[in-house]
């Protein structure tokens, strides 16, 4: 009888334990989504960023991270590990950072990796100032946060409210009030409101900018924040800063992550420093500013519409290229530029226009309004300048440049930097997912990290922006990929601005990630060079960009992973060597369709991509069948002789499940916790005979052992019961769902060869 309840009840501690895992693995985000395969997003963490040389602990939230392990950065010198319970088992989503007193200052990619892989990226920010956390609501100034000077406060936004913070300074001291928001990833467009005592405003900030503000007497100040509309919640959260600056110091405002388009600057070889400053007065004809070309000179659009004037001669003849930086600081700037020649007779002057200067394109049509899927939701142009100037006629020559909106806006912090050169030939590149109109307003499946299914093939946008008249061919690559994942590059020919890259897992890929490394490979004056290329992704996953418009960032980092545990839908696989045609003839391609899981509808229209043949028309494929063909003509496409590589690519709605792995374990949970009952139910049945029969003596003890059983009974039953529900519930969860996703085949290899004579 001893041995019977020891053992019941560690089989009931195992029961226990397996029902909760798989309770807990179940607690996973809904797929109310139809657009774009479950994909491990990392949303939030809490704090976000630490002190160099201090230990934090993070509170980590998002979606599809169940089973989140590592804890990783963008900067090998943090480092973060599971923050231990009392009895020394992980706590769920909690994680000790340590940052190291060698950490650079700025802003790092934090990520998490899952089941699924690693996750997408959030903003992870360190810094030299002390860090706290808001730990009480301080909606009221009665409930004001004590802010010490030099100091970051990490919060969450109130929803329609705002925070106070207050904080004490002396006459004439110096203070700067910056709130990091969309820096950071944040969703919040804060308001920051400078006041006294008694909450009276004395200073606004409604455009991101720092507050400059000096004390007008000793005494408290209040700091209050509030999102612009009142918004509040997980997603709108901001590190505030409050520091001492000596008078007449530069603001240096608190890190923030790079746009999209900052990828084409600094030009190569551009020193850190510009040579020359931009000297005021220099507003008109009369206080020109004199330089000699070529220059490199840093300025400001400031005041409010400001102009600045520069003066310099030039040959007949020469030709010159003319960049201006500001926009893509992140500034909310537009630069337009003016070259006029001057021909002076007397104190008259005739005025010829040389060459009028504004936006760097974008080197493909992007979408129209950030919504539309005629284009990616990426904009790689600029609002900065990069042009020719061609000298007309000897002489002077004057250059005036303006921000094109700055009459309302009158901040020194809009600095630029001016940059005329001779021709310096070369190329910047950036990537991010392709883009396909799978929902309309849908970007869910343009906002993944590359964590790649056994068996997937993800394709890469890649766009250049070609500096200086370079027009050479533009090789791609991505290296440092996980063991069992290969990347092929689809070129950007000579003379135009779009490729392709595509990466590959291999069905038996083991669960890895890799840090790789984007190359872009071309030759400049009969020199081979590579340049790095820069990864671009949404902050955050947006399901609908109807009524969210996207925000789009630079990556400090590319990691890649493979799942592992889980598998594409279906791989369409072309032959593995290389294919040959005649130039002018037909193609026939055949395609090896591997089906994971079952699809809706029957037929899957497919698109070419890759220079050569992506003007091929769409063609359909039945996706129910084991194999298909494609067939390529080279006559109608007028395809040269040359090596290609291309892909195809559609959309296709498949019958996701989700963990279907868990419904066998709530089975297996409940097939036990079904047969302990039916053990225990014998037991106490013999033990109630038993008692019944007992001498005197021997009552008391067989009355207490139906009395542990009959205990044991009712426990085990409520076991049964929850076994059942898990099993529901994992039932449920596993029941095929509709989500439609890019599907796009491994590379396929080609060679044209020329007619024969």
């Amino acid at each position: 009888m001893t041995d019977f309840v020891f053992n019941s009840r560690r089989r009931s501690l195992f029961l226990t334990a397996l029902i909760f895992g798989a309770s807990l693995s179940l607690a996973s985000p809904s797929f109310a989504q139809s657009v774009g395969l479950p994909a491990p997003r990392l949303l939030t963490t809490t704090p976000m960023g630490a002190k160099v040389g201090t230990q934090v602990e993070i509170t980590i939230s998002g979606e599809h991270i169940d089973d989140a392990d590592e804890l990783t950065f963008s900067d090998k010198r943090i480092t973060a590990a599971r923050k231990l319970d009392a009895s020394g088992k992980p706590e769920a989503n909690k994680y000790v950072v340590t940052v190291a007193a060698d950490c650079p200052v700025g802003i790092h990619e934090a990520r998490v990796m899952t089941r699924l892989g690693i996750s997408s990226s959030r903003a992870f920010c360190v810094g030299t100032l002390d860090e706290a956390v808001r730990a009480a609501p301080n909606t009221t100034l009665a409930t004001a946060m004590e802010l010490k000077v030099n100091s970051i406060c990490n919060a969450v936004m109130s929803a329609r409210a705002a925070d106070f913070y207050r904080f004490e300074a002396t006459k004439g001291q110096r203070l700067i009030v910056d709130c990091a928001t969309r820096g950071i990833d944040s969703k919040l467009d804060a308001t920051v409101v400078i006041a006294d005592a008694a909450g009276r405003d004395l200073l606004v900030e409604r455009r991101g900018g720092a507050l400059d503000f000096t004390a007008p007497a000793d005494g408290k100040y209040v700091i209050k924040v509030h999102e612009l509309t009142f918004k509040g919640g997980p997603a709108y959260y901001y590190r505030l800063g409050l520091s001492e600056l000596s008078v007449g110091a530069p603001i240096v405002r608190l890190p923030a992550t790079k746009p999209v388009n900052s990828f084409s600057w600094p030009p190569q070889g551009l020193k850190e420093q510009a040579e020359l400053a931009e000297v005021e007065p220099n507003n008109d004809r009369m206080k020109a500013q004199k330089i000699s070309l070529p220059c490199d000179i840093t300025g400001s659009f400031f005041p409010a519409a400001d102009v600045d004037v520069f003066e310099f001669e030039a040959k007949k003849g020469e030709v010159w290229w003319v960049e201006v930086a500001s926009e893509r600081f992140g500034l909310p700037t537009d630069p337009s530029l003016l070259v006029q020649h001057v021909a002076r007779t007397g104190d008259a002057e005739k005025l010829t226009d040389v060459a009028e200067l504004s936006d760097i394109p974008s080197p493909v049509k992007v979408s129209s309004n950030g919504y539309a899927y005629d284009g990616p939701p990426y904009n790689a142009g600029s609002a900065d300048i990069l042009g020719k100037l061609e000298i007309k006629e000897d002489g002077l020559h004057r250059l005036q440049l303006s921000d094109l909106f700055g009459g309302t806006r009158n901040d020194p912090k809009n600095v630029y930097r001016l940059v005329i050169r001779k021709a310096a030939p070369d190329f910047a590149v950036v990537a991010w997912a392709l883009h396909m109109e799978l929902r309309n307003g849908d970007r869910n499946a343009v906002s993944k990290p590359l964590a790649l299914r056994g068996g997937a093939t993800l394709a890469l946008e890649v766009v250049a922006i070609r500096r200086d008249g370079f027009d050479g061919d533009i090789d791609l690559a991505l290296e440092g990929l996980p063991e069992g994942v290969t990347a092929s590059g689809l070129k950007i020919p000579a003379g135009q601005t779009r490729g392709l890259i595509l990466v590959t897992a291999n069905q038996n890929a083991p669960r890895a990630i890799g840090s790789a490394t984007f190359l872009a490979r071309g030759t400049i004056n009969g020199e081979a060079v590579t340049r790095r290329g820069h990864m671009a992704s949404h902050a955050w996953p947006i399901p609908d960009s109807w009524g969210e418009i996207p925000s789009p960032r630079l990556f400090a980092d590319i990691p890649v992973s493979v799942s592992g545990l889980e598998f594409t839908p279906i791989t369409l696989s072309p032959p593995k060597e290389m294919l040959t045609v005649t130039a002018g003839e037909k193609l026939t391609i055949p395609l090896l369709h591997t089906r994971r899981t079952e699809f809706s509808g029957g037929t899957l229209q497919l698109k070419t991509m890759g220079a050569g043949f992506d003007r091929t028309p769409p063609f359909d494929v039945t996706i129910t069948a084991d194999q298909s063909q494609a067939v390529l003509d080279t006559g109608a496409l007028k395809t040269p002789p040359g090596d290609y590589l291309i892909a195809f690519y559609g959309g296709a709605v498949a019958k996701y499940r989700h963990r279907p792995d868990l419904v066998t374990t709530a089975e297996a949970a409940h097939k036990q916790a079904t047969e302990e009952l039916a053990v225990i139910d014998a037991e106490l049945k013999k033990l109630i005979e038993a008692a019944k029969g007992a001498a005197t003596d021997a009552k008391p003890e067989a009355d207490k052992a139906v009395e542990a059983a009959t205990a044991k009974h009712k426990t085990v039953t409520a076991a049964v019961t929850g076994a059942a529900e898990q099993v529901k519930k994992a039932t449920a969860a596993a029941a095929p769902a509709d989500i439609v996703d890019i599907i796009v085949s491994e590379p396929i290899a080609i060679r044209v060869n020329a007619p024969a004579k």
